[in-house]
């Protein structure tokens, strides 16, 4: 909910056009705060609030709107402002922001930005969205090799308003190739006179411009670093990732993960922000296909209807068959998934995975077995109570209890096999692995499951 503290204020200040008090409020708190303050304005009263803010200020400012904020005052001011506002945002930021504005208002202001930036803007544009070139800012910190640290440090100095970050410094040569990387606090604490190529690091670790954003954000994390440099197939330093970036990857990715691994097409705005028919279809899609894998089961089970009629005690213990499968094969997903997504594995880890997985579900199905012959034996024994059900001997009680364990086995390790295998053959193909989310590998165990059961009772002879 917006904070509707200030607002009276605001709009009575506004209304005053009191220049002294809306300065203050523009530079007295953090940026974000100052944004939270002017949520419930409407876009005019936003942008004039703005207005009493100077440029790089007034950009920063705007970054912490909310983006459907944004992109109501960049389509709705004028737009020689929107313009200057345009040019001063960071890179990557204005890049994403553009990209969720109308076509028609774009095309009015980009002959309107200026020069520089305008060129900035179209080659990140070019870039997939998923992809480094997608992510990363073109605003950093370059030195060259023969400065002293005494240059170094006024160069940085100059041109640090305009950087995305001076924590890290990137070395690069007249032609952009990256050489090497000085952390600001090396510069400072280096002795006077020192050359920069006395200091820099020449072993960096940096992504392609084309690599996926995912395993961007995986070598961040693997290598505890601030800000990662992107390279060109020609090893030129064309931007760089910041770790702010890296969050807003890793967060996307989680939450896009989360809707797949419930079988829901993930929105492109939030739950409340969602057209109410834009959640049916998102949620209608998988429903049906998963609706196909239930006709399936209901395949499978047919050419059975007989024996079913003969055996009425079969049909008890699908459910238990098959839930157990699904729930292994469920939490066996879940966990593989959730190791590829933190780059715990990858697909040259298939054989041990299977192992172990194998191993999990032998362990899990003999534990579960136990349980289900005991409970399988109790239930055969009460069949009396059971409506057309003739009552069993012990020894047929036993003989068809066993069945129960037997299928279990199977059918959980399937089960492992199953969930653990297909989100990496998923992950070698180049798709998400959570496509193969818990729904759908619970749709295959029902199937596989019901094969299992029939076979394990033709086998006993039981049917």
């Amino acid at each position: 909910m917006p904070n509707t503290l200030y607002l009276p204020e605001l709009r009575e200040m506004l209304a005053e056009q009191n220049t002294a008090d809306l300065r203050e409020f523009c530079t007295a708190l953090h940026p974000a705060r100052t944004a939270e303050f002017m949520e419930g304005l409407t876009a005019e009263e936003a942008w004039a609030v703005l207005r009493y803010a100077d440029m790089p200020l007034r950009a920063e400012i705007f970054g912490f709107f909310d983006e459907d904020k944004q992109v109501e005052i960049i389509e709705t001011i004028d737009k020689a402002e929107m313009a200057d506002l345009i040019g001063h945002m960071p890179p990557d930021d204005r890049v994403d922001l553009l990209d969720e504005v109308e076509p028609a208002v774009v095309e009015d202001l980009m002959p309107l930005v200026p020069d520089e930036e305008r060129r900035d803007i179209l080659r990140l544009q070019a870039y997939p969205e998923d992809t480094a070139g997608g992510e990363m800012t073109t605003e950093f910190a370059r030195l060259s090799e023969e400065m002293t640290t005494e240059q170094a440090i006024e160069h940085i100095r100059r041109q640090a308003e305009e950087l995305e970050t001076v924590y890290y410094l990137y070395v690069l040569d007249d032609k952009d190739h990256l050489r090497g990387l000085i952390s600001f606090r090396q510069l400072l604490m280096a002795k006077p006179g020192t050359k920069i190529a006395d200091l820099m690091e020449r072993d960096i670790v940096t992504v392609n411009v084309l690599d996926d954003r995912e395993d961007v954000a995986a070598k961040v994390d693997r290598y505890n670093i601030l800000a990662i440099p992107v390279v060109d197939d020609e090893h030129r330093l064309v931007g760089i990732i910041t770790h702010d970036d890296v969050i807003d990857v890793v967060r996307e990715e989680a939450t896009e993960d989360a809707y797949r691994m419930a079988a829901v097409e993930p929105l492109d705005e939030g739950y409340m922000e969602s057209p109410f028919w834009q959640l049916i279809w998102n949620r209608g899609i998988w429903l049906t296909i998963l609706l196909v894998g239930a006709v399936l089961t209901a395949v499978v089970l047919q050419p059975h209807q007989e024996t079913f009629k003969e055996i009425p005690w079969l049909v008890l213990f699908i459910p238990l068959v098959i839930s157990s499968g699904g729930n292994t094969g469920s939490q066996s997903a879940t966990l593989i998934i959730t190791a590829i997504t933190i780059g715990n594995i990858s697909f040259g880890d298939w054989w041990r995975v299977v192992r172990r997985e194998l191993l999990m579900g032998m362990v899990l199905g003999g534990a579960l077995g136990m349980v289900g012959f005991l409970c399988a034996f109790i239930l055969l024994r009460a069949m009396p109570a059971i409506p057309d059900i003739p009552d069993m001997t012990a020894m047929e009680a036993l003989h068809a209890a066993a069945t129960i364990p037997i299928t279990l086995m199977l059918v959980v390790i399937c089960g492992t096999l199953f969930g653990s295998t297909l989100p990496l053959l998923f992950h070698r193909l180049g798709l998400d692995p959570a496509l193969m989310s818990n729904p759908f590998v619970a749709g295959i165990i029902d199937v596989v499951g019901i094969l299992i059961y029939m076979q394990v009772l033709y086998s006993m002879q039981l049917v």
